[in-house]
């Protein structure tokens, strides 16, 4: 095998680059008040995380052993796809079933909207 120093540089970057980006979304989970917050950090940071991540080994695996992973490129492709979809959808699950939000929020700018909704349907 051999060893190429800015190829596993550029990798291993990545790679750390994700696992930051996971790290601070495990404590944006833990920290944060309500539900739509969490959410935030869940979907964004992780989303990034696991991106890089996934990056970092496509790439390594690409430039080191000269392999096009299949499977790393699709799982790139969904959760990029699917991961900030499914955090909508659940924080507009939680919206429209009246979760409350953190005493610290500041503005809800959809109460407006979502009340129009009512008196139209």
């Amino acid at each position: 095998m051999n060893v190429s120093i800015p190829s596993e540089l550029i990798a291993v970057l990545l790679i750390l680059i994700g696992t930051i980006f996971s790290f601070f979304s495990a404590i944006g989970l833990i920290r944060l008040p309500d539900v739509y917050t969490r959410s935030h950090a869940a979907s964004k940071s992780s989303t990034m995380g696991v991106l890089f991540i996934l990056v970092g080994t496509f790439l390594f695996f690409m430039m080191e052993e000269g392999y096009f992973s299949i499977r790393l490129f699709l799982g790139i492709f969904f959760v990029f796809l699917t991961a900030p979809v499914a955090a909508h959808v659940i924080v507009r699950a939680a919206y429209r079933s009246k979760v409350e939000l953190a005493k610290e929020s500041v503005q809800d700018d959809l109460k407006k909207v979502m009340e129009k909704d009512e008196y139209h349907t």
